[in-house]
C-alpha cells in the first residue's frame, strides 16, 4: 500500500517533498511546490524531479475539491502548509495517504491532459472548479476550441456539474450560433453577431414529453409548463415577457406566441413554434410581429427587436433564400423533441374508474 514520507520541507519557497513509499519499496519524490504565476500563487507537482503538472488555481485537498479563488494569492501556500500538517498529526497519515495516492494516479492524469489541448497557464480553464475541467476533458479530448467554449460558458453562465454535464451531452458546441438568419444583413455590427450568437440550431426539447400526434397548441403549453427548462435551452439573458402576448395595431388585435427580452443584448426577441416543418408564408407574420413589437414596445435604450421562428423541420436553402427577402431580423431554426408516447400506449397503472371497478367487484 502507498505511503509517503516526508523528507524535505523548505519553508521560504513554500514547499514540500514526499518519499513515496509502496509496500515499502521506494518509488521515487512527489514535490508540491508553489510558485508565482500572473500576479498570483500556484502549485507546481514534480515527480521524480520532473515537471508533472501546474495547478494555478484549483486543487485537491484532502479528497475534497476546492476552488481557489483568483484573488486569494495566499490560497497556495494555504495548500503547502495542509500538506505539511499531515506529516506532523500522525491519526491523519491513512486518510492522507490514501488522498494523495488518488491526486497522483488519478488527477494527474487529468492534468497531463491540459497540453494536449493547447490549454497555457493564462487561459480560463484554470478559473473552474477542477471537477468541471475533468468532465470537459472527458468529452472534448483533444479539441482545443471545444473545451475552452464550455470553460467560458462555465464561467459566463456559473453552471453546476449537472448543468455543464447536461450541454456537454446534448451537442452545444455544435448547436449554438448555427440557426439560418439574416442578422448580418438587417442588423447593425456588433448586434449582428450577438443575435447570432444567441441562436441555436436545432434546439432540443428532450424535457418534453408528448404524443406522438400532439399539436401546436398541445407543444405550447408544455413548453410553458417546462418555462424555467425552456429558459435555460433558449440560454443566457432570457427574461420570460408573456404568451399569445397582445399587441394593439391600429383598430385589430395581434396576439404574439411568446415574447421573450434579451438583457444581455437589450432587445425583444419574438419567438413563433412551428410543429410543422417550414414554409415561406411564416415571415409575414412573423415580420409583421417584429415591427409592431418595435413600434408599440421598444423604448430608448432598446435595441431591434429580433425574431426566431422554431420549426419541426426546414429546407436550409429556401431558408436562407426566405430570410434574405426580408427587412426584419429573423432566424430560423429546427427543434429536436425524443420522448414521444405512443397513441396506443395504454399505462401499466389501473385507472381510478378501474380500481373503483375492482373494489366493487
Amino acid at each position: 500500500s502507498l505511503s509517503l514520507k516526508s523528507i524535505g520541507v523548505k519553508d521560504e519557497t513554500y514547499e514540500i517533498t514526499y518519499q513515496i513509499l509502496d509496500d515499502k519499496k521506494d518509488k521515487g519524490t512527489v514535490c508540491f511546490r508553489a510558485e508565482w504565476y500572473d500576479g498570483q500563487y500556484g502549485v507546481i507537482v514534480l515527480k521524480n524531479k520532473k515537471k508533472e503538472v501546474v495547478f494555478p488555481h484549483t486543487m485537491l485537498i484532502s479528497g475534497n475539491e476546492e476552488l481557489i479563488p483568483r484573488e486569494d494569492a495566499s490560497a497556495a501556500i494555504r495548500l503547502i502548509a495542509a500538506l505539511k500538517s499531515v506529516d506532523r498529526v500522525s491519526e491523519d497519515w491513512p486518510i492522507a495517504a490514501k488522498n494523495l495516492d488518488l491526486f497522483l494516479h488519478r488527477d494527474l492524469e487529468y492534468g497531463k491532459n491540459l497540453p494536449q489541448v493547447g490549454v497555457d497557464l493564462n487561459q480560463a480553464i484554470f478559473y473552474i472548479p477542477w471537477g468541471h475541467n475533468k468532465l470537459i476533458m472527458d468529452k472534448c479530448k483533444t479539441d482545443k476550441e471545444k473545451a475552452l467554449f464550455f470553460v467560458k460558458k462555465t464561467l459566463e453562465n456559473n453552471w453546476s456539474r449537472a448543468v455543464l454535464m447536461n450541454f456537454l451531452d446534448t451537442n452545444l458546441f455544435e448547436r449554438e450560433g448555427k440557426a439560418i438568419s439574416n442578422f448580418e444583413l438587417a442588423l447593425p455590427e456588433p448586434q449582428s453577431d450577438l443575435a447570432q450568437a444567441m441562436t441555436k440550431d436545432p434546439y432540443n426539447f428532450d424535457f418534453l414529453t408528448l404524443r406522438e400526434n400532439y399539436d401546436e397548441k398541445e407543444f405550447k403549453d408544455a413548453l410553458m409548463n417546462n418555462v424555467q427548462k425552456f429558459l435555460l435551452e433558449l440560454g443566457m439573458g432570457f427574461a420570460f415577457v408573456g404568451r399569445e402576448y397582445r399587441l394593439v395595431v391600429g383598430e385589430t388585435e395581434q396576439f404574439v406566441d411568446m415574447l421573450f427580452y434579451n438583457i444581455n443584448n437589450h432587445c425583444y426577441v419574438v419567438v413563433e413554434v412551428k410543429t410543422r416543418d417550414f414554409e415561406p408564408g411564416d415571415m409575414g407574420q412573423l415580420g409583421t410581429y417584429i415591427s409592431a413589437t418595435d413600434g408599440i414596445l421598444k423604448k430608448d435604450g432598446d435595441n431591434q427587436t429580433v425574431g426566431l421562428l422554431i420549426c419541426k423541420g426546414k429546407d436550409n436553402i429556401l431558408a436562407q433564400y426566405a430570410v434574405n427577402s426580408m427587412k426584419t431580423p429573423i432566424g430560423i431554426s429546427e427543434y429536436q423533441l425524443s420522448n414521444i408516447i405512443p397513441e396506443n400506449f395504454k399505462s401499466s397503472m389501473p385507472t381510478i374508474e378501474e380500481i373503483e371497478q375492482g373494489l366493487n367487484d
